[in-house]
């Protein structure tokens, strides 16, 4: 049964807040698929940058971090918004600006462009996999923080927290992650700050020299990162596959085409990894803060909750509360939006009615109803993996192993490399999620994490390896700048937003 205290109050004050802002901006997608996609390629600076740092600043990096922290050590957990912030300068410095200027709807749009509709089809399920796996971390996260607040149930309180999310998402699309972000991830990164400030002044009677003290051998020095024996091979695949593999993410790149212009999305990517960054210390040494107050803990992911609850004054534990759980939530609404953009986009209109009903597309309006309607069951397939297995933190690295291992290597030479061709990232695609697969089974146990690293490796030299030898059958083309969805007028993408990139013979642009 529900108790309804002061902490109660809040959060379904809080979630009523979120719901609210987020049906309401549905007045702005204006029956278009554009609009409710990628927000009709319209955000400025603020909103891009905002909205990255709530997309890496989840669930799965705070109560997931202090939860790994708490069991592991402290580079256990910080590797998560360390290895998210990488992503984002990464991002920004290379991948930023030559893919807005793409103008697309999805990322499987580019390896439409790029190789085709087969790598489209491949990476589609990869990224469709990845991000079921992402928002499930999410759904937990909120159901850890309700079911804490609340007492109730953990599979109710994620269901809870599941339908919300869906219901501002079916409405608004990007535009009420937008909207809502501002007052959640801000709320989150001062709450943190807050919480973590409160023990380290010492006002909750012990001294944070004392904690530090206390901590075991091994949770706080550079052993977590020159150690085998104390982690440092997973915990460098984690920063790997977050730092790298998170380049290939839905929800990021949708972000990024949604920024007016490439400055702004290059922009926003750095605001992104500067504020991703400021939560590195409060959320990991939260983790140390509650193994020496809470020793015993039942269940490490209840450490932030716990703390809220019982260690902190009502102001910053409610804030903490609402942080973490907004911060899941943004990312949750981000991630659903954008499996279901993927479904209806590179999926249905392209691969079912182009293949199998032998139409040529799908007018805007349906386009804008088949997404929504695909945010349903995507978020029950995501709801019943968080109520099966709810283990925030360890799903984010989980989703990125999958596409670091083979959809780095095509997007990244097929933006970069002229000779980059359909068989290389057929190959890569493939064989590196392949070998994945196979090392996660037969990896020894003492050497894990060399199985996140080793695929990528495979994936980009194999890529280059057989694009160099079928060269004269598939010659590298710039497909760049093919328009092959024809938008309503209004969301029509004129030519000198593609400038500097050349279409093919027989392409065009709007």
């Amino acid at each position: 049964m529900a108790v309804l205290d002061g902490y109660g109050v809040a959060i379904i004050g809080f979630l009523i807040l979120s719901l609210g802002v987020g049906i309401m901006t549905s007045r702005l997608v204006k029956k278009s698929s554009k609009r409710y996609m990628i927000a009709g390629k319209s955000l400025p600076l603020f909103f891009i940058g905002t909205m990255l740092a709530a997309q890496s600043i989840d669930g799965n990096s705070s109560l997931g971090n202090a939860g790994l922290v708490y069991v592991f050590g402290f580079w256990a957990g910080a590797v998560l918004p360390i290895g998210l912030a990488i992503c984002l300068f990464l991002t920004g410095l290379f991948y930023g600006k030559k893919l807005n200027k793409m103008a697309m709807l999805t990322l499987p749009d580019f390896y439409y462009r790029r190789f085709g509709k087969a790598p489209e089809g491949i990476s589609s399920v990869l990224l469709m996999i990845s991000f079921t796996i992402l928002v499930a971390g999410n759904f937990a996260a909120t159901g850890y923080i309700l079911s804490s607040v609340l007492q109730i149930d953990l599979l109710w309180a994620t269901l809870i927290g599941a339908v919300v999310v869906l219901v501002y998402t079916f409405a608004g699309g990007l535009f009420s992650s937008a909207y809502t972000d501002i007052f959640q991830i801000y709320l989150a990164i001062i709450a943190f700050w807050a919480a973590f400030l409160f023990f380290y002044g010492g006002y909750a009677g012990v001294d944070f020299a004392t904690i530090i003290g206390a901590t075991p051998t091994g949770y706080l020095d550079l052993s977590g990162l020159t150690d085998i024996g104390n982690g440092a091979l997973i915990n460098w695949a984690a920063i790997a596959a977050l730092g790298f593999g998170d380049i290939v993410a839905l929800d990021f790149m949708e972000r990024v085409f949604a920024a007016k212009t490439p400055k702004t999305a290059q922009k926003g990517a750095f605001m992104g990894a500067g504020l991703t960054l400021l939560t590195v210390i409060p959320t990991s040494m939260l983790g140390i803060v509650a193994l020496f107050l809470i020793p015993d803990i039942t269940d490490p992911f209840l450490a932030l909750p716990e703390i809220a609850l019982n260690h902190v004054p009502f102001p910053i534990g409610a804030a903490l509360l609402m942080g973490v759980l907004g911060a899941s939530m943004s990312t949750a609404n981000g991630g659903l939006l954008a499996i279901s953009s993927v479904i209806s986009r590179n999926l249905i209109q392209r691969d079912v009615l182009r293949g199998i009903m032998k139409k040529t597309g799908m007018e805007d309006k349906k386009l804008l109803k088949t997404t929504r309607i695909a945010t349903i069951p995507m978020m029950v397939a995501a709801f019943i993996l968080a109520s099966q297995l709810p283990q925030p933190g360890i799903y984010l690295i989980v989703a990125f192993d999958i596409v670091f291992a083979g959809a780095l290597a095509p997007l990244t030479l097929g933006l970069f490399w002229k000779k980059a061709n359909m068989p290389a990232a057929m190959a890569s695609l493939i064989v590196g999620t392949t070998l994945r697969l196979v090392l996660f089974f037969t990896i020894p146990v003492e050497l894990a994490g060399l199985d996140t690293m080793i695929p990528p490796v495979v994936s980009f030299a194999l890529f280059i390896g057989v694009a160099l030898a079928t060269q004269k059958k598939y010659p590298g083309e710039q497909r760049h700048g093919v328009v092959d969805y024809e938008p309503p007028e209004e969301d029509v993408v004129r030519g000198e937003d593609l400038k500097g990139y050349v279409p093919p013979v027989g392409g065009k642009l709007a």
